[in-house]
């Protein structure tokens, strides 16, 4: 029988999502090189396998293996805050230039708007992100940005009602 037909579990591609072993949130793939730039101290000779995030605020894992023989990563073992799972500020929404969400609220009380997406966007396109190694989803934080700007716009905005006579 010719070996193009049978299974061989090291070549199968690692699927793109994969619940979270812990509290089962559906958790997307992360290059193993965010793994390596923000885990605080590796296990000699970790292999390159495939992880992924774990962004449930509930949830005390950030990065977990394909393979279930490598180790877990806790939120103790990262060396940054992860900001989707803080509740307390100082909330990280932007890692490679340092914005939060005090910064976007902030901006917004006092403008009405934020300019922080602009400014991020403004950056990338000089070249200055690093979000595969400074971000621990590893991916680019604009969709989180957007949807911080519209929470405290909202917000923004029923505080305001709420003040009015």
């Amino acid at each position: 029988m010719s070996d193009c037909c049978s299974e061989n579990p090291k070549s199968a591609p690692a699927p793109a999502v994969m619940p979270c072993p812990i509290n089962g949130a559906r958790s997307k793939r992360v290059d193993v090189l965010t793994v390596k730039s923000l885990v605080r101290q590796l296990p000699l000779g970790m292999p390159n396998d495939q992880y992924y995030f774990c962004e449930a605020r509930d949830c005390d894992v950030v990065y977990f293996p394909f393979d279930s023989q490598a180790p877990i990563f806790r939120r103790e073992d990262l060396l940054v805050r992860v900001g989707a799972k803080e509740k307390a500020d100082p909330i990280t929404i932007c890692y490679c230039f340092g914005f939060t969400r005090n910064d976007i609220q902030g901006e917004i009380a006092r403008t009405g708007h934020s300019t922080v997406a602009e400014r991020i966007t403004a950056e990338v396109k000089a070249g200055n992100c690093a979000c595969k190694v400074k971000n621990p989803s590893g991916k680019c934080c604009l969709g989180d940005v957007a949807r911080v700007v519209q929470d405290c716009v909202r917000a923004n905005e029923r505080a305001k009602i709420e003040v009015v006579p």
